[in-house]
């Protein structure tokens, strides 16, 4: 089990790596992603991955569970979410947050049953997004390249490494019940996915090139994140090419999170 872990904890770090070395023969002209010609390899990868078995797979979810059922399964999830985006805001000095979020856990822990209805934003407690990427890049760790990685999709080198620290924290990819722990792996990428099947569509009629719009939706997603949405304006126009599409609040923003 442990092995197990280990495993996909160093090809983290491997895919970041090969990238970096595949940098000097696929480069581009775009400074963010230099080696976009391996980036846009994996992200044929995935599209194909994704259209031939999981978003299928989401399609059967949402048909066969009810709406009620599916929204305390994300709860749940994201109750389990909520511990590490506490960590997070402690670790980036953010103790009134780091509270409001481990207040979260508490009330949906308890009132909310176990998390599966999320009484704390009923009650006005509002819910953060925090992972270690960001926290890196709150003390002033660069992005680094722009990464596509099998199977998780839009990175950059700070938050692929940021990546590794969230899946060894993470309780449900740590579980000592192999079952158990592939079952809540599989139910909670599944659930993800169906999350998404809405913004398939924007994507699709938004983007002549559907790559580069999700990767400048992307950064300039992350950005904000990192700005806790307010990033210096006199910066803005470091993410190249980001499109008047991508950078929409209604549009752009919401489907860099969702790729995420």
């Amino acid at each position: 089990m442990k092995k197990s872990i280990a495993t996909r904890h160093t090809a983290l770090l491997a895919a970041a790596l090969a990238a970096l070395q595949l940098g000097g023969c696929a480069t581009s002209g775009n400074p963010r992603d230099p080696i976009e010609g391996f980036n846009r390899a994996v992200f044929a990868f995935n599209d194909g991955v994704d259209r031939a078995v999981v978003k299928p797979v989401a399609k059967g979810y949402v048909a066969a569970l009810p709406l009620p059922l599916r929204s305390g399964i994300s709860n749940f999830f994201g109750n389990i979410d909520d511990v590490f985006i506490a960590v997070n805001d402690a670790l980036q000095g953010k103790v009134p947050d780091a509270i409001n979020d481990a207040g979260r856990v508490m009330v949906n822990s308890t009132l909310g049953v176990l998390g599966f209805m999320d009484v704390a934003t009923d009650l006005g407690v509002e819910k953060r997004t925090q992972d270690f990427g960001l926290t890196l890049g709150h003390w002033g760790v660069g992005d680094g390249a722009y990464l596509v990685l099998p199977f998780f999709g839009p990175r950059t080198v700070r938050d692929t490494f940021g990546l590794v620290l969230d899946v060894k924290a993470d309780p449900v990819s740590n579980l000592p019940d192999v079952p158990v722990r592939n079952t809540l792996e599989a139910t909670r990428a599944v659930n993800e996915r169906a999350q998404l099947l809405p913004s398939d569509k924007i994507i699709d009629e938004a983007a002549l090139d559907r790559y580069a719009y999700i990767r400048d939706a992307y950064l300039q997603h992350r950005r904000s994140l990192i700005y806790d949405g307010n990033p210096p304006r006199d910066n803005a126009a470091e993410i190249e090419g980001a499109g008047r599409l991508a950078s929409s609040p209604t549009t752009g923003s919401s489907i860099a999170a969702a790729q995420e």
